[in-house]
């Protein structure tokens, strides 16, 4: 095996996600935030279309992730894009927590410059709402915990595009940080990942 990533005591320790329930009330959701850790995301199309991956499309959304991480910086860890869904894992600066932020601001320039065409017809609610029809409301967001869990997500990240039946080999997916993970050595060029090694996790798709 190669040498993975040394990732030193970056990593916090709360639950990526916490569910609370208040006394009469229903179970309401809360993101768990720690200052400067290291985050998993899933985010996903509206209604699962496959529009990421064009090419007008895949310049937008380089173009929004580059003004985002100018005007609020952040580390891309990894990265992986497919038709109607994208991975990424994160890094934040010291003491900032807030991803919340940078994902609506990413989505929210994609969705105002993306060509109408990709765009789905809203409802009624939607247009009540003033709802865009690009991307899903919410986000999967998971907390990285330690070594372990930053290299499982990771090898995930890298493998989603054979998971999903888009390639035969992970090196033949090209909108991906594998190929920067092997120009680093932590990949062979034929890495081809281990399946069975995900099966017990979430990963918000």
């Amino acid at each position: 095996m190669l040498p993975r990533w040394n990732v030193g005591q970056r990593w916090g320790c709360c639950p990526t996600y916490v569910l609370s329930l208040q006394w009469g009330m229903p179970m309401q959701y809360r993101r768990a935030k720690t200052p400067g850790a290291t985050y998993f995301f899933t985010v996903v199309t509206f209604r699962r279309r496959k529009i990421l991956c064009e090419p007008d499309n895949l310049v937008l959304l380089r173009t929004a992730f580059k003004l985002m991480k100018e005007r609020h910086p952040f580390t891309i860890d990894a990265f992986v894009l497919l038709p109607e869904h994208l991975h990424c894992l994160w890094t934040l600066p010291p003491g900032d927590k807030n991803f919340s932020m940078r994902w609506n601001g990413i989505k929210g320039y994609f969705s105002r410059h993306c060509p109408d065409n990709y765009k789905t017809v809203p409802s009624a609610s939607q247009k009540r709402k003033r709802a865009q029809t690009i991307w899903q409301p919410r986000f999967w967001e998971h907390q990285i915990r330690d070594e372990r869990d930053y290299e499982k997500h990771c090898d995930y990240v890298h493998w989603n595009p054979v998971k999903h039946g888009l390639v035969a080999h992970v090196c033949d997916w090209p909108h991906s940080s594998f190929h920067r993970f092997v120009r680093l050595g932590i990949y062979s060029p034929d890495w081809a990942g281990i399946p069975e090694s995900f099966a017990d996790e979430e990963y918000g798709e």
